[in-house]
């Protein structure tokens, strides 16, 4: 049984500035499940929201008190037991357009790399990954990053 991506839309600007969205989204959640240190036995669930700012301003504000829209928010799912035939749901990851958009020019990087490299990002936080805690555990995601982008043909993020 293959995972499952389970993606929705709520701002098609997504939908008009990424090319193959469905399948990027796909191969990034892949990409970041195939290199994390520790996942689950057997077949995962992951929900993609690809929504605004604002939409992602609340969330923030709600989830983490935090008053202000960022790039991406992982919301780990809690653990389950393993029903025979379904998936382990994993999380959800959440990301802003605007935010996304910005950064991307910004570090003059294409949206969609950008985009490729923050739904790793979050798969990796749904995975317990946490770059927040030390330097030592941030340099460890950065390298699960990396190594997981290499496998789409993205450069490394932070050379």
């Amino acid at each position: 049984m293959p995972h499952e991506i389970d993606l929705a839309v709520e701002d098609a600007r997504w939908e008009t500035a990424v090319p193959d969205l469905e399948a990027l989204v796909t191969r990034a959640v892949e990409a970041g499940l195939a290199v994390a240190l520790e996942r689950p036995d057997g077949p995962v669930e992951v929900s993609v929201l690809l929504t605004d700012d604002a939409a992602v301003q609340e969330l923030n504000r709600t989830w983490r008190g935090k008053d202000k829209p960022t790039n991406v928010l992982s919301f780990p799912a809690a653990p389950q037991p393993r029903h025979p035939g379904t998936a382990a749901p994993l999380g959800d990851v959440v990301l802003a357009y605007e935010t996304l958009v910005r950064e991307s020019a910004e570090q003059s990087k294409p949206l969609q790399n950008h985009l490729a490299h923050l739904l790793v990002h979050g798969t990796l936080h749904c995975l317990g990954q946490d770059h927040e805690i030390g330097e030592t555990e941030a340099d460890a995601m950065e390298a699960l990053e990396v190594a997981a982008l290499a496998t789409l043909g993205i450069p490394d993020p932070y050379a």
